[in-house]
């Protein structure tokens, strides 16, 4: 299911192991020096200003623009082979006004592309049973190749029983336990994978950034963005490891990356000392700041300082512009992959 631009919000220190896919071997040593008695370490040196570069700037606009015109003109070859256009069905339950304002949203980017878009308002006080019946009517109806149900929903409906109940044939958020198991698995192949994670490796690839044999590493291990996401940078060969909330020394861990994730939902907290100079950064994070030149009075800033980090890496994507807009365009891809399946077009 789709959740308003967020991620899991996890608190990150220093008190117990990594979750590691694979630890590699090459760490590059830390110089150690002693302070008053202490003995700590020094973060890696930096190169001066002048001496570098800053980071090429990941346009998540301009190729979410490019994935969206692929599926415009996809959909458009469907119509005319067979007749007939991919259906997403959104449920929503509840007015909340943010939900409102994605489901909107995605009911437009919808239209631009061609694909015909079905949706369902239930009231806040809907019961569970009455949001399963909506989600099975949608299961039946061949017209509709994916449906997406939007987070959070009120309290008294159990979200993993609802989410479970939708066929994992029209799963386009892939957050199907059949399509999360086969992602896990090598050999196997899952149906859908979840529109963030997915859309940062199209960030990366569609941006030239190696992955196969290279060291990554994912801040955050929610199940919407950072579990999948590892799995997918490990399905593509790189040594992949998970920085959390109980991780020691995070910042040893992230300098030795060459890709770095954040998805930790929380503001600006991977630094570009901590980063190993010329790393690919992909920032999921989306948080605001406080920032009184601002008519809102707030600006949106990522989990990634974007000014300190920018210096030091060799390829980042801003906050906004950068992750956000991949999300719905790979939504709408999963949504044509789904219809093409279901008439046996792939």
């Amino acid at each position: 299911a789709s959740r308003p631009d967020t991620t899991a919000s996890t608190k990150m220190n220093a008190a117990a192991a990594a979750t590691t896919f694979a630890w590699s071997t090459f760490a590059a040593p830390l110089r150690l020096r002693v302070t008053r008695g202490a003995l700590r370490t020094a973060p890696a040196r930096a190169l001066p200003r002048s001496a570098r570069a800053e980071a090429k700037l990941i346009d998540g606009k301009a190729i979410a623009a490019d994935v969206r015109e692929e599926v415009r003109v996809g959909v458009a070859q469907m119509k005319e082979t067979i007749g007939k256009v991919p259906g997403l069905a959104v449920v929503l339950v509840g007015e909340r006004k943010d939900s409102q304002t994605y489901v909107n949203a995605k009911k437009k980017a919808c239209a631009e592309a061609g694909i015909d878009s079905f949706g369902t308002d239930l009231p806040g006080d809907a019961t569970e049973e009455e949001v399963l019946k909506v989600v099975a009517d949608y299961n039946a109806d061949p017209n509709v190749h994916g449906i997406l149900v939007q987070l959070p929903m009120p309290d008294h409906i159990d979200e993993e029983r609802v989410l479970g109940a939708i066929s994992y044939e029209k799963d386009v958020d892939g957050f199907h336990p059949l399509n999360t198991g086969r992602l896990a698995q090598r050999g196997r192949e899952p149906l859908f994978v979840p529109c963030t994670p997915r859309g940062c490796i199209e960030l990366l690839e569609r941006s030239g950034v190696e992955i196969a044999g290279k060291e990554a590493v994912v801040v955050g291990r929610s199940n919407v963005v950072g579990i999948p996401a590892a799995m997918l940078l490990q399905r593509r060969d790189a040594t992949v490891t998970i920085v959390h909330s109980r991780t020691p020394n995070s910042e040893e861990i992230v300098r030795r990356a060459d890709i770095v994730i954040a998805a930790c939902g929380r503001m600006e907290m991977v630094k570009g000392s901590w980063l190993k100079p010329g790393a690919a950064v992909i920032d999921v994070g989306i948080n605001a700041k406080d920032d009184p030149s601002k008519k809102l009075g707030y600006r949106l800033v990522g989990d990634a300082d974007f000014e300190s980090c920018k210096e030091v890496a060799g390829a980042i994507t801003p906050v906004p512009g950068g992750v956000g807009p991949m999300t719905i365009a790979i939504l709408l891809k999963n949504t044509m992959e789904g219809a093409m399946r279901a008439n046996g077009l792939m």
